[in-house]
Formats: C-alpha cells, structure tokens, sequence
C-alpha cells in the first residue's frame, strides 16, 4: 500500500511540473502582449489610470467567478495585514511602478528595467528558501538576460530619466520579493484571494491618478475599449491567476527565469499590432533570450 501511494506520489510531481510549465507560458504571453495593447489604451486614458481601471473590472471578474464557485470572499481578521502586503508588492508595485516609469521612458527602456527581476528573485530566493543557484541556473538566468539587452539595444539613459530608472527598479526588486513570498501562500480559496490582491493593488493606482495624472474617463475611444477589455481578462486576471498557480509548482528561479518570455512576446506583438520591424537584432536577441528560457525549463524537468 506504501509503494501505491509512493508511486503515485512521484508520478503526479512531473505533471504537477508540466502543468506549472504551461501555466507559466500562459502567463508570461498574456503579459507581453499587453506592452503593445497599452499602448493603445495609452493614447486615451494616463499609464496608472489604464492599469488601475483594468485591474478593478478583473478584480470583480474574478469575485463574480469565486461566488458562483461556492468560495467564500470574507478575508479573516489574521490574513488581512498579509493580504494588503500581497497585494501591494504583487499588484500595486508591478503594474503601478512600471506605468509610472513609462512617463520617463520608452516602453523598451522600461521593460528592459522592470525584466531584471529574475536577477532579484534568484538573489532572494537563495538566503530565505535555501534555492541556492547552481550553474545551470545561472547561465540561464545570463542567457536571458543578454537576449533582453540585445532586444532594446543597451540603456541609453539620460539623467532626466532617472525617476523611471527608479520607479521599474522598484517595480522589479518588489515584485522578486512577492514571487519569492508567493511560495508560503496566504491560506484562503485560490480564486477570491486573487480577486482580493487586484483590486487592493489597482485602488491606489486609481487615487493616485486622479491626484498626478487628471484622467478624462470619458476619452476613451472603441479602440481603447477592446484594449481595456483585454487588460481586465487578460493580463489583470487569468494571467494573475496562473501566474500564482505556476509558483505553487515551480522553483522560484524557473519561475523568475520564464518571465524573460514577456518582452519577447511584447516585440513579437508589437509587428502586426503596431507596424514595427523585426530585424536581424531582435530575432538573435529572441534566440538567446529563449534559449535561457529553455535551459531553466529542461532543468527543471531534469
């Protein structure tokens, strides 16, 4: 009986790890094609004002979702304090601190910025779970990396864009801290906890736009419409949904590793959506960068 539930025990951790992997290349292209939808949502609405109103239409998908699934969405008394922690680092932090930096900067300046985090997250991930990095995971992390350099052709940051430099470092290192976390979860119904983290995390996105960035609501065109729709199911909540789910079943390093996906996928994107070139740089850069992506993914089936 022992070797019964043994076997079956070791057969369900590699699908556990293949379905950790598939939730994991949902996630990361559902946010990289969000680079280029924003920017039509951009020529309506303010950076935190988007991303704010996305979040709270998928907040309250997913709490619809949770209720007719019988999930309780009261927060107990103990969970609350981790809670708005979560959602700060997790939501607040990644979405608000890169579409403030957006102000400073180009979109591939950012991205380039905000997509260090797997550096961040292999750091930390070390002295609080003891995932010390071997050398695989190191050249994969590098080959990731360099692939991201090679596609935005290297920071040329002048000092007048400092603010942004500092705002998608924020953004990266907190979020690192939040994907390291995600490992202990707080212990409520998976879907209304998510629910709960996106709308915590979009509510100071909306205060702080009416206070710095003076929305005009009513500006948005059909155009914007469907990028905002896209935002609110996609990005705002499926992706932040499988996107917890692939840190229940992956090590944090293979998990930090495949985000390296999302700028790929954004200059992917960005052809047939925004008219722009893929030339000889990009697809080595796209090479390198998914070869990394690859090599952490093989380690981990390994």
């Amino acid at each position: 009986m022992a070797n019964t539930v043994q076997s079956q025990g070791t057969a369900a951790e590699p699908a556990e790890r293949r379905l950790g992997q598939i939730l994991l290349v949902i996630t990361a292209c559902g946010w990289g094609l969000n680079w280029s939808v924003l920017k039509f949502v951009l020529l309506d609405w303010p950076p935190l004002f988007a991303r704010g109103m996305a979040g709270l239409l998928g907040a309250a998908g997913l709490a619809v979702l949770a209720w007719r699934r019988g999930e309780p969405l009261g927060v107990p008394r103990e969970f609350r304090l981790p809670l708005v922690i979560a959602a700060g680092i997790n939501v607040f932090a990644w979405m608000g601190f890169t579409a403030l930096s957006l102000n400073w900067l180009k979109v591939s300046e950012g991205a380039l910025i905000a997509y260090s985090m797997p550096i961040w997250a292999m750091l930390i991930a070390w002295p609080l779970h003891g995932e010390r990095p071997d050398r695989r995971s190191l050249l994969a992390l590098a080959l990731g990396v360099a692939g991201i350099a090679i596609l935005m052709g290297g920071p040329n940051l002048a000092v007048q864009k400092l603010p942004g430099v500092l705002f998608g470092l924020a953004a990266a290192i907190l979020f690192a801290v939040g994907t390291v976390m995600a490992r202990k979860p707080i212990a409520m119904p998976f879907m209304a906890l998510t629910a709960w983290q996106v709308a915590l995390g979009c509510l100071p996105m909306i205060a702080l736009s009416l206070f710095l960035e003076q929305p005009h609501p009513l500006a948005l065109s059909s155009q914007g419409l469907v990028g905002l729709a896209y935002m609110a199911a996609g990005p705002m909540a499926l992706c932040y949904l499988t996107w917890f789910g692939a840190l229940k079943r992956l090590p944090t390093s293979t998990a930090a590793t495949g985000m390296l996906i999302v700028p790929i996928v954004g200059t992917l994107s960005a052809v047939p959506l925004l008219g722009d070139t893929l030339g000889s740089r990009e697809i080595l850069a796209i090479g390198v960068a998914l070869s990394g992506v690859a090599l952490a993914l093989r380690k981990n089936r390994r």
